[in-house]
């Protein structure tokens, strides 16, 4: 009833759906059915590269996640950097030059001169 008496007054109305539930586009927040991945990396693939190094003898799941998130965080970042150099070429494709000019212009990439051939 509330609806018809302010029809009227130029304000936009939500109706409610079938049986007074409130419309789908109300928020509820955002559930996934198969559940969101935390890490893109296959945790498997981290840990056998941590286990590798015979330096380490145990590595905990936890230890493991945040390698493989640092990781991830890392590549997103160099690869953003090597975009910016590909951009300023007027290019849309990253190359290999995109990534050594990345490389030598960023300071926390300087560990990296070199190691490319």
């Amino acid at each position: 009833m509330a609806a018809a008496a302010t029809a009227g007054s130029g304000t936009p109305q939500e109706e409610e759906g079938p049986g007074g539930e409130a419309p789908a586009s109300q928020a509820q927040a955002p559930t996934s059915a198969t559940g969101a991945r935390l890490s893109r990396l296959p945790l498997a693939r981290v840990k056998a590269l941590v286990k590798a190094d015979p330096d380490v003898t145990l590595a905990g799941q936890e230890a493991i996640f945040i390698l493989a998130r640092a990781a991830e965080l890392f590549v997103e970042t160099i690869a953003k950097d090597a975009y910016c150099c590909a951009q300023q070429g007027k290019r849309k494709t990253l190359q290999r030059r995109d990534l050594d000019n990345a490389i030598e212009a960023v300071d926390e990439f300087a560990f990296l001169e070199g190691e490319f051939c």
